[in-house]
């Protein structure tokens, strides 16, 4: 007999958004480390940059991602497996970008050049916890015991 642990569907939602939060907050915070190594002005042409790229990065492409992991969710029975909160392909993406977040860490290439993918990034992956919060709270008040 295996165990496999299940959770309520909704709480899936608040994995995902954690994990995206979590990622996203290191990849701001690291950019954010990098962005000090600038001047007051560059840094803040960087930060906006960045902020636009986050921007069009997430219209053109993560939210997608997300309304496809919540649908996804949506389907699933009341309970689910508790690493359902996304799918096989999007563990090897997770995969595939860490290894290639870690590579770019520790190539030659100066930090700073980092600085707008790292920030770019990290603004999509909170965007997108956000909405998967959203489809909790809008879960729970809906059927705050089922």
């Amino acid at each position: 007999m295996t165990f496999i642990p299940t959770i309520p569907r909704r709480y899936l939602f608040v994995l995902a958004g954690i994990f995206w939060t979590i990622a996203g907050g290191i990849l701001c915070t690291r950019a954010m480390i990098w962005l000090g190594m600038l001047s007051l002005t560059t840094a803040v042409l960087v930060a906006l940059v960045s902020v636009i790229c986050a921007g069009a990065g997430y219209v053109l492409g993560f939210s997608k991602i997300v309304v496809k992991n919540i649908v996804r969710i949506d389907g699933m029975p009341n309970r689910a497996h508790i690493f359902a909160f996304t799918s096989a392909r999007g563990y090897f993406m997770i995969a595939l970008m860490m290894t290639i977040g870690v590579t770019l860490r520790n190539s030659s290439i100066p930090k700073y050049y980092l600085t707008i993918p790292y920030f770019a990034m990290g603004i999509i992956l909170l965007i997108g916890s956000v909405q998967f919060y959203r489809r909790f709270i809008f879960s729970y008040r809906k059927s705050p015991f089922g």
